[in-house]
């Protein structure tokens, strides 16, 4: 390993070889104590950790056959991106103490203090009326209170969230399943800009990783983690939004769900969570209300007032 190699540039070697993940080099940190250390490891040595076998030990001995780490630095160059670790004062907190936090996060744009206080919002790819006006009308309220909205970019009600925080003039966070040069779904690219100018677009991904099937739940459990509650807005019996409330159960997270009319399948995921513990919200302050005691320490946010500029909702 050449000795001008940084931290950050050895974790981005990590990020690079495959199969290798958040949950191996954590084990592989407490084993050798840094990034660098792991890399100029033998394989006798690395396979030694447990969880990591011969294949991945040989694997991570031979990291510069295995990987085109100035390639990649190249391309986080063109695109003015920046890295950030678990070790930087930046990185989301909360995320930070789950058990697969990522240990490189892509980012593109700027992100602040003010971050670490965010909110999730999911929900449906195919929303309805009703579902849309609630995004826009909660995602607007979260924003303008002071929180930052984190979701995933998604069509349907990610978008809403996003737009509608960019609307209250506030911050939002979209973590991508995918590299941020190869962004899914594509026609988001121009809100994606937006996003970045006003918030930051976030992938644990190398640059132009494509998105799969797996890469969706891996990037809910980040929307998860980074955020100190999770609302869902609209969502079948059978969505991945339904997938990132278990992953914020799991963590920890409170979840807040909009109830929804009884005869729409669109509501029926919403409905069940509510009905199995997830606080009912009609109203933005419904949430920070609540966040307001699990987090006494927060910013204050200013109470909605019915006279702060808000979505109508309506009923479909």
């Amino acid at each position: 390993m050449a000795p001008a190699m940084t931290r950050t540039e050895a974790y981005l070697a990590l990020n690079l070889l495959p199969q290798v993940g958040p949950v191996r080099v954590a084990k592989l940190l407490d084993a050798f104590g840094s990034p660098e250390k792991i890399l100029a490891a033998k394989t006798t040595e690395l396979a030694r950790v447990d969880g990591i076998g011969r294949a991945h030990a040989e694997a991570i001995a031979d990291w510069e056959n295995q990987i085109d780490l100035a390639g990649e630095q190249a391309k986080i160059r063109e695109r003015e991106l920046t890295l950030l670790t678990r070790e930087d004062a930046l990185y989301p907190p909360l995320l930070d103490k789950t058990h697969s936090a990522p240990f490189l996060l892509y980012v593109w744009g700027n992100l602040t203090p003010r971050d670490h206080h965010a909110i999730g919002i999911v929900g449906s790819r195919n929303f309805t009326p009703y579902g849309r006006e609630a995004a826009k009308k909660l995602s607007f309220q979260i924003a303008y209170a002071g929180y930052t909205v984190v979701s995933g970019l998604a069509r349907g009600i990610d978008t809403v969230a996003h737009e509608s925080a960019l609307a209250a003039k506030g911050r939002t966070v979209a973590v991508i399943g995918s590299g941020i040069g190869q962004l899914y779904p594509p026609e988001n690219m121009a809100l994606a800009e937006r996003i970045a100018s006003n918030g930051a677009v976030v992938s644990e991904y190398p640059v132009d990783r494509l998105a799969d099937k797996q890469t969706f739940p891996y990037r809910n459990r980040i929307v998860a983690g980074w955020s100190c509650g999770l609302l869902v807005v609209e969502a079948p019996a059978r969505s991945g939004s339904l997938i990132t409330a278990q992953q914020a159960i799991e963590q920890g997270r409170t979840v807040f769900a909009v109830p929804g009319p009884i005869n729409k399948p669109t509501s029926t995921g919403c409905n069940r969570l509510i009905q199995q513990g997830a606080k009912l919200v009609i109203d933005g302050n419904d949430i920070l209300d609540d966040l307001m005691t699990l987090f006494p320490t927060a910013p204050q946010a200013p109470k909605i007032e019915q006279s702060a500029p808000q979505a109508t909702l309506t009923l479909e």
